[in-house]
């Protein structure tokens, strides 16, 4: 049976050390939190340098009292938990926080297998880049029974501000609208960053006011006005399947989403050239005037 009770320094288990769970990891190591690492490529774990690096998800879980996922989708998700040496299989009495962008049907999914194996799970995406995380300063959205949120609060409160917005998967859903605007918004302030280039403005005049108008892109000078687009902050073919599970949610709610589909598209676009970069390389079908822009 699932002990419930708060636990006020929990012992965490971080499965994964993509730029996101790195960013998690370093975070509660450095607040005083005893941390074991999980990563498919166990080099990447190791080199964080931090805490005990296990050989398996079940590994990490062991000695733990809060497992933390933070994956590239739902396949890496599902693998992590159920497949061989999976967290599931000492998943007993844990407390699961899935923190990955992986959409509402896979915390669905999900729920079932954690509560079967008598652990508790609750769905807690990040809103932010890895080095927001690490100044403990990211928007944390989190949904699950109040007594399973309250669990992971000394975990979620350590890494920024958490919003607890209802019932469990909520908390994705909300995630996927968040990465929504960000496309509509990134490729708006490009395209108008061209176009007001080409009619004769300044680029750092015409970024000065797009920033006035969205804040966010303080972050993004570099890769809009000077076509730099690394470090990645958050990969264009991260922001792809983001919006390839956005978009039938939004279908299967009967929602029309015109703009957010056309984003859609223009972020698949430069995600054929440009996947491995920052999303601002959004801007590049743009300045060289790909014919597919129509």
């Amino acid at each position: 049976m699932t002990d419930n009770r708060l636990v006020q320094n929990p012992r965490v288990a971080v499965l994964g050390t993509g730029k996101m769970g790195s960013a998690i990891a370093t975070r509660l190591a450095a607040a005083g939190f005893e941390v074991t690492v999980w990563n498919r490529t166990r080099a990447r774990a190791e080199a964080l340098g931090l805490g005990r690096v296990a050989d398996t998800p079940a590994g990490a879980v062991r000695a733990t009292d809060v497992v933390v996922s933070s994956l590239t989708g739902a396949a890496a998700v599902l693998t992590a938990y159920l497949g061989p040496g999976g967290a599931l299989s000492a998943g007993n009495g844990k407390h699961f926080v899935e923190m990955s962008t992986a959409g509402p049907d896979l915390v669905a999914s999900l729920a079932a297998q954690v509560a079967a194996a008598g652990g508790t799970l609750v769905d807690a995406p990040i809103v932010g880049a890895p080095t927001a995380v690490r100044a403990g300063q990211a928007a944390i959205l989190v949904s699950g029974l109040d007594e399973n949120v309250a669990a992971a609060d000394p975990v979620l409160n350590t890494l920024g501000t958490v919003r607890h917005v209802g019932a469990l998967g909520s908390a994705a859903r909300l995630k996927l609208v968040a990465n929504s605007m960000l496309a509509d918004v990134i490729l708006a302030a490009t395209e108008l960053q061209v176009a007001g280039e080409r009619s004769g403005l300044a680029p750092d005049d015409v970024f000065w006011i797009l920033q006035r108008m969205a804040p966010m892109l303080a972050a993004r000078h570099d890769g809009i006005v000077d076509d730099r687009h690394e470090p990645v902050l958050f990969a264009l073919r991260d922001l792809r399947k983001d919006l390839d599970l956005a978009l039938p949610l939004f279908e299967r709610a009967a929602v029309r989403t015109p703009m957010t589909a056309r984003a859609r598209r223009l972020v698949a676009i430069a995600t054929s050239r440009y996947g491995d970069l920052d999303i601002t390389a959004v801007e590049r079908p743009y300045r060289h005037l790909h014919p597919a822009l129509g």
